[in-house]
């Protein structure tokens, strides 16, 4: 009778609870404090080869312009309850832009970068200072700066668009403003105003001494990055030790003003396997997206097994193992939350198996 008299007056209180909008910690410490992440997002796998296609349809079908903006086609993760996002904290998707196609200005609190696999022609206008976008370039947009694209080529061109477009929605913090109608400059010039001033290693102009957040150098050019990661294994091959891992070099874009991060909310890197070699298995508080530029081999995330041809990308979500396993030369680009993790003192990183060539 005393059993069934309590059960009675704590159900009265869990009722009372819920009337009140409360929730009691030792009903759901379980899901709150967990013994490791235990992430919605899934390992997940889009081939450039399905993607491309579909990203012509619609530029076949779908118009550029005020209202959708971009011609835009996000990653969205099965795990995530079909929301757009590739993983709880990040956005990617595939643009594609037509021959003479103007996508108009506008800004936004996300910051953006552009990811270009293949392709030339396009220009990004980012605060009036026209981009070149070719193969292997990546571009940034900042949080808050005007940027519109033009099409001055002769083919059309698709890319990777990656932004914090989840995180920003979730700290309740977007704010977004139409700019003109077109782009603000429709030069095409084959050096940006940004490169003449800042792509100088070493080289700081005494005219910009402020610390900036994010990068002042919009365009990140593949011949200067490729040049890097073939230097870190020739270093490798002369016994000197200029490699991230055993046949893996690796890059991360920086902030030439601070030396962080490029952008303050995404961490972006270039990796390169030799032929036959693999990468430590690692697990790494917070996610990522990879997308092969180069080459091919597979990635291993959380049990599961991808094959990877140029352009394919995968997501990873958080504390899920990884390893990729290059077949050829294997050229990857990768952007992830790890530097928001860190700044919250959340970071957090496992080898669970080390690298072999």
């Amino acid at each position: 009778m005393t059993n069934v008299i309590h059960d009675a007056a704590l159900q009265r209180l869990y009722d009372d609870f819920a009337a009140a909008n409360l929730k009691p910690l030792w009903t759901e410490i379980g899901n709150l404090m967990p013994e490791f992440p235990e992430p919605e997002a899934q390992p997940c796998h889009w081939a450039w080869a399905d993607l491309l296609p579909l990203a012509r349809r619609a530029g076949d079908l779908v118009p550029v312009g005020r209202g959708g903006e971009r011609r835009a086609i996000a990653l969205a993760n099965p795990g995530l309850a079909g929301r757009p996002f590739a993983t709880p904290t990040l956005w990617a998707a595939i643009q594609y832009l037509g021959i003479g196609e103007v996508a108009p200005a506008h800004r936004h609190s996300q910051g953006a970068f552009r990811f270009v696999v293949q392709g030339d022609g396009v220009w990004t206008v980012v605060n009036g200072d026209p981009v070149r976008m070719r193969a292997g370039d990546l571009l940034l947009t900042p949080s808050m700066f005007w940027h519109g694209h033009h099409h001055a080529g002769d083919r059309a061109m698709a890319w990777l668009d990656g932004l914090d477009i989840p995180l920003v929605q979730k700290l309740d913090a977007a704010f977004f403003q139409y700019g003109d109608d077109g782009t603000e400059d429709r030069s095409t010039p084959d050096r940006s105003r940004s490169e003449r001033l800042w792509a100088h290693p070493g080289r700081r102009p005494l005219s910009a001494l402020g610390d900036s957040p994010n990068s002042p150098l919009l365009a990140y050019r593949w011949a200067e990055t490729d040049a890097s990661l073939a230097a870190q294994l020739e270093l490798e091959d002369e016994g000197e030790p200029g490699v991230f891992e055993p046949g893996h070099a690796a890059i991360r874009f920086t902030n030439p003003t601070t030396g962080g991060d490029a952008l303050p909310t995404l961490r972006t890197e270039m990796h390169r396997l030799r032929p036959g070699a693999s990468t430590s298995t690692r697990r790494t508080a917070g996610s990522a997206v990879w997308q092969v530029f180069r080459g091919s081999g597979t990635a291993q995330v959380d049990g599961r097994r991808f094959r990877l041809a140029e352009g394919d990308l995968i997501t990873v979500p958080s504390w899920a193992p990884l390893r990729f396993d290059a077949e050829t030369q294997l050229d990857l680009f990768t952007f992830n939350d790890h530097r928001i993790f860190e700044v919250l003192s959340l970071d957090r990183q496992e080898i669970t198996e080390a690298a072999r060539r």
